[in-house]
């Protein structure tokens, strides 16, 4: 019974979710990253990180640090900016000033993290690729306070919120809360990236969309004129794909009669 249960949810779930394209801009960048709560565009050109919305145009950028590896908006008055090659974080306001710096070097035990996202709380979570762990990261503190067990695998792409965390690595898609406790592994070979938003996660395949929820993967139909998906991001409302030239929006949901 609840199997039948949730097929059926799952079914109207899918109905629900159909993409609708509603806009669409030339965006030249080198890399597309996401848009905030507020509405505002981020993206990263000539190694700077950009900004832009009805407040204006804002840019970090420190040529020192190397290139950038991530950038969390979950917070956009504490935007997480990595460089992994110096294991650096900078922590931006919402008008991109640096708030303050953390060097992953300086620690008493050298923290050697792939990708870095926001778990609030003056918490980061920090994929550590000496361990193999999922960490939760006290930056107060500056020490860990959490473990998770060691995961094989390179990681791929990580996405979180304030309770929990996907990890995605060549074979396995795995999440973790805030316990670092295993909430869910199930396999998931070939994926270049996932993004997510509350409970909506969808990956990226082959130039493919997929649904992602449970231990149920289904394609997502989308008309896309076979343009080269580049980079991703989901909200509530939208998703939005770049694919080099032009930033696409798509409603999420269909419209309200």
């Amino acid at each position: 019974m609840r199997v039948v249960i949730f097929l059926i949810f799952f079914s109207a779930f899918l109905s629900a979710q159909q993409l609708r394209l509603v806009d669409s801009t030339l965006l030249n960048v080198d890399r597309f990253i996401g848009v905030d709560s507020y509405k505002n565009i981020y993206f990263i050109n000539n190694g700077g990180l950009y900004k832009e919305g009805h407040l204006g145009k804002f840019v970090f950028q420190d040529y020192q640090l190397g290139p950038i590896a991530t950038v969390d908006l979950i917070n956009p008055l504490n935007v997480v900016v990595f460089y992994s090659e110096v294991s650096t974080i900078v922590l931006l306001d919402n008008r991109l000033n640096e708030i303050e710096r953390i060097h992953f070097n300086n620690l008493p035990s050298f923290l050697n993290g792939s990708a870095v996202t926001n778990a609030g709380n003056n918490r980061l979570w920090v994929f550590n690729i000496d361990s193999q762990q999922l960490e939760l990261f006290d930056y107060r503190t500056n020490r860990e306070i959490i473990f998770s067990q060691p995961f094989e695998g390179e990681l791929i792409s990580q996405v979180s919120d304030f309770n929990d965390c996907f990890i995605l690595t060549e074979d396995y898609l795995r999440q973790v809360n805030i316990y670092g406790s295993l909430l869910s592994e199930m396999k998931l070979e070939g994926f270049n990236t996932i993004v997510r938003n509350g409970k909506t996660l969808i990956g990226l395949k082959e130039n493919e969309l997929y649904l992602i929820s449970g231990e149920t993967v289904s394609p997502i139909d989308l008309d896309f004129n076979e343009n080269n998906i580049k980079d991703l991001h989901l909200t509530q409302e939208f998703l939005y794909i770049y694919d080099g030239n032009k930033l696409f929006t798509f409603t999420l949901t269909q419209p309200k009669q």
